[in-house]
């Protein structure tokens, strides 16, 4: 089994993406548009401005896959509650690029430190509200 996160933006799905791509080192691999679903799919109604949102973004990397899309006047956004995405990172040195390049325009909530479980351990919650947690286990 493999778990992976399926998040929603509020029409910034496709930055968002762009952003992850350059900073996680991914790929996106699908970028599909409310616009291009078949006729009769359910999205024949939905405005000019949503039918241009995204309606599935993969974005894949080495050990990760993310997946997103952007609400619409059909399910509507309600914001990111009750989860983080968890980042296990190999080295001290690629938390702090990663920690960085997350944090840009983004909210710090735990600066990156040396924990009792982590060489490594800070949270962030992005420029689009999503919260992260960049972790490097200790070795041993």
């Amino acid at each position: 089994m493999h778990v992976t996160p399926y998040l929603t933006y509020d029409g910034t799905a496709e930055q968002a993406f762009q952003h992850y791509a350059r900073v996680l080192g991914g790929k996106i691999e699908l970028l599909t548009r409310y616009g291009e679903a078949p006729a009769g799919s359910g999205c024949d109604d939905l405005s000019e401005a949503d039918q241009r949102k995204v309606m599935h973004v993969s974005l894949s990397g080495k050990d990760f896959m993310l997946m997103a899309s952007d609400a619409n006047a059909l399910y509507p956004y309600e914001g990111v509650k009750g989860i983080s995405v968890s980042l296990n990172l190999e080295s001290a040195n690629e938390a702090e690029r990663v920690f960085a390049g997350l944090a840009e325009g983004g909210k710090i909530t735990m600066p990156l430190q040396a924990t009792f479980w982590a060489e490594s351990f800070g949270c962030v919650t992005d420029a689009w509200g999503v919260p992260w947690m960049i972790n490097v286990p200790k070795q041993g």
